[in-house]
């Protein structure tokens, strides 16, 4: 049994209820094959892959906070520090009912090849609980970050852990926590980013992850001879990502024409309104079903189907494992032409490989997606130096970076042989970096 093989049995047997985790592990080790094989009596003796799929340490502790009646709440709080070989712990917390260890793990062990991606001086963390913000005001919120902020401001600083924002925790949420985290150790630092401008944050942040998935499919585009002018783009989701790509997507000349979130989705066959669903979702934050009856020209479905829907483009940025096997097929039976994901791993690995055996462009979430943490980076940076950097500054740095996570990923494919296969590209690149980065520091 190959080196490879044998850490993979391994990983499945010890966290075999971890699914997410494992899923991560299998779409990554598939991809560095190659790497590994030419490396192996190496990266054996050095335990490569055992060190890289463990987290240097793994924190779960208890949430109470009392609600607005009065009645006391219990859940449960996670930081997974996982790598930090190439610079501090870096990876947003994620405030959601299906949080649970194997997704913070995924997410941690995603954010280690993403962040390094970039090419700045992050390592890989995640975090989150259980908590559902939706539902709650704003002083159970209020009451539920600060007791959270003074269980994990222990593990984390600006060199150390700097957390930042994801599904469910926004500028609230990033406000109630700073603050808190400001109240106990009495520092002023940039410890956590998705900061208000007011106090430390960064302009395009929240556009971020958005504009920088769109940059990256324009390069793409044009690296195979066309662009996004014209095109048909389906876009899941209704959150930050989703909304900024849309916008972005509409600015460089695409037709956006579906949205959607928990409950259904909206196909607008004239381009999705973006100011009306900024104003359901940031403004009024009700469901996409107010759209249709602002706009009755445009369709409205319960449950999912996005993906139905003839395209050139698809921008899955919703959450992980939306794109299933059966959408795929529906996809490439309309003639998609490129996916690139905008949320993480929200395709399955058979979702995944029916595309690219298909001739479709697929690009993996921890490239594509690696425009938020770049700009979380660039805030990191401002930080550090006591400065704010206009718009245009920060937008053309996440530009710049987005184009050489494309020509990394699309080179270190090309360099073993896997021409066009973007996965692979995306995993070598990233995991190169940082195993270099372990082997210069030792038995750590």
């Amino acid at each position: 049994m190959s080196y490879l093989q044998n850490v993979l049995t391994q990983i499945e047997t010890k966290y075999s209820y971890q699914p997410e985790f494992l899923q991560a592990v299998r779409e990554v080790f598939e991809s560095l094959e190659p790497v590994i094989t030419k490396n192996e009596k190496l990266y054996e003796q050095e335990a490569i892959l055992e060190r890289i799929t463990e987290p240097d340490r793994q924190i779960q502790f208890r949430v109470p906070w009392v609600d607005d009646s009065g009645k006391m709440r219990v859940n449960t709080g996670y930081r997974i520090q996982f790598n930090n070989a190439i610079g501090p712990y870096k990876g947003g917390l994620r405030l959601h009912p299906s949080v649970n260890l194997s997704v913070i793990k995924f997410l941690g062990f995603e954010q280690v090849f993403k962040n390094s991606l970039t090419g700045l001086p992050m390592g890989g963390g995640k975090g989150g609980s259980d908590f559902d913000p939706k539902g709650k005001s704003d002083r159970e919120v209020m009451a539920f970050c600060q007791s959270f902020m003074t269980e994990l401001y222990k593990y984390i600083g600006a060199d150390e852990d700097v957390p930042a924002g994801d599904i469910g925790t926004g500028a609230r949420e990033i406000g109630y926590l700073y603050g808190q985290y400001k109240r106990i150790t009495g520092l002023y630092e940039g410890v956590l980013t998705g900061k208000g401008l007011s106090y430390g944050g960064s302009l395009v942040r929240t556009q971020a992850t958005g504009y920088g998935l769109l940059y990256l499919v324009d390069e793409l585009l044009k690296d195979h001879g066309s662009g996004l002018d014209g095109k048909t783009v389906t876009v899941s989701g209704a959150g930050n990502v989703a909304i900024y790509a849309a916008e972005k997507a509409q600015q460089l000349g695409g037709k956006v024409v579906t949205l959607s979130d928990s409950t259904g989705w909206i196909y607008d066959k004239d381009g999705v309104d973006l100011a009306l669903v900024k104003d359901i979702k940031e403004v009024r934050r009700a469901r996409l079903s107010e759209y249709k009856a602002a706009k009755p020209s445009a369709d409205y479905h319960e449950g999912r189907g996005v993906w139905t829907i003839k395209t050139d483009i698809a921008l899955p940025c919703a959450t992980q494992n939306e794109l299933l096997l059966d959408d795929a097929k529906e996809l490439v039976k309309n003639g998609v032409q490129a996916v690139c994901e905008g949320a993480n791993m929200p395709t399955t690995i058979e979702a995944t490989k029916y595309l690219q055996e298909n001739g479709v462009l697929f690009v993996p979430g921890k490239a594509s997606n690696a425009g938020g943490v770049a700009t979380s980076g660039l805030e990191m940076s401002q930080n550090s130096e006591r400065l704010s950097w206009s718009f245009e500054e920060v937008d053309a740095k996440l530009k710049g970076i987005m184009t050489g996570i494309y020509k990394n990923i699309a080179a270190a494919a090309e360099e073993y042989g896997m021409k066009g296969n973007y996965v692979a590209g995306a995993n070598i690149a990233g995991f190169s970096k940082v195993v270099n980065a372990m082997l210069a520091q030792g038995a750590v």
